[in-house]
């Protein structure tokens, strides 16, 4: 059963009322050319609706609760999928999920964030919020892969890291800090993939990558909207105003050079047709992984090093590349 956005309920009213039209009862038929009219209808409305999305209302859709989660990419993209558990320090955290599989015939290292989707998964989760724990597993797997000469393929999707108590008194932003470190000197090729919403340091801990990839209707920012309204205005009804400013969406962070390409989601987001969305993101995967398999190590983190080197132009002025 879907579930409908606020701002979907004009889609939401066309699809009720061909719904009640083709369920005419047994014996009678169903008035075929109005329902063809309704069609014809919903495909303009969401031709409209979807190409003219706001900032915030990509941020809804990132966040919806049908969007297909890492499992299910990992499920539909990969076979053979060992997943591993526990960071050898404290314990595991569920809010990551990672373990080698295979891809194309190819063997990697895949790790994401994992929401859940019924609210027990999502409690059993923290809602895709990792602790630090979370981190240290990935960072174990990523060094595995480093070992072992495996590509790491990343899936992004968290609101942030969880800002607990007990997450800070065990080194959440070390934990994160050392991440960003390791990632930028590994020597295997690293491919990140926005899927949902990627939330400040929580997404970059697994986005220090040789390719940022994003679907459409995702967004990676440094604090979310609804943080930014805060912070600034201490207004609720700012949310809006704040998703514009932070620069989030698909469209934006490839114009400012931090995502290298975008995925095309179908009419309606991710979740409206699972077997169009992931064709499209293994297809974007495998060019990738070809592309920088072709490259030497020493080429692999020199471009590594001068792609984050040259992030953040301002005024013009870009920054010291050395």
């Amino acid at each position: 059963m879907r579930d409908y956005l606020e701002f979907e309920k004009p889609i939401r009213e066309i699809e009720e009322k061909i719904e009640k039209l083709a369920s005419v009862p047994a014996g009678k038929s169903a008035p075929q050319e109005e329902i063809r009219k309704l069609r014809m209808k919903l495909a303009q409305v969401e031709d409209t609706l979807y190409n003219k999305l706001t900032p915030w209302q990509r941020t809804q859709l990132a966040r919806h609760p049908q969007r297909p989660s890492t499992l299910d990419y990992i499920s539909y993209l990969f076979r053979d999928f060992c997943e591993f558990h526990g960071d050898r320090s404290f314990g595991d955290d569920r809010a990551i999920v990672g373990g080698f599989a295979r891809f194309n015939d190819r063997s990697i290292m895949v790790i994401g964030h994992q929401k859940g989707k019924t609210l027990k998964e999502r409690m059993q989760r923290n809602f895709g919020m990792p602790n630090p724990e979370g981190y240290r597993k990935a960072l174990r797997l990523m060094r595995m892969a480093e070992k072992f000469g495996r590509p790491i393929v990343t899936f992004i999707d968290t609101p942030g890291a969880y800002p607990g108590i007990g997450a800070e008194e065990r080194g959440q932003a070390e934990a994160i800090a050392r991440n960003l470190f390791v990632m930028s000197r590994l020597a295997v090729p690293i491919i990140s993939i926005i899927i949902g919403e990627g939330g400040s340091g929580g997404a970059l801990a697994l986005g220090v990558s040789d390719r940022v990839l994003m679907l459409e209707h995702g967004v990676y920012s440094v604090i979310s909207p609804e943080g930014c309204a805060a912070i600034l205005w201490d207004d609720p009804t700012k949310v809006p105003d704040a998703a514009a400013a932070l620069k989030m969406t698909a469209k934006d962070l490839v114009d400012l050079h931090i995502v290298d390409e975008v995925i095309p989601e179908p009419v309606g987001g991710a979740h409206r047709n699972l077997n169009a969305i992931t064709d499209r993101v293994a297809k974007s995967l495998s060019n990738q992984l070809s592309q920088l398999n072709d490259l030497s190590l020493l080429l692999l983190l020199s471009q590594r090093d001068q792609k984050y080197r040259s992030i953040g132009a301002v005024n013009g002025l870009t920054p010291i590349s050395q």
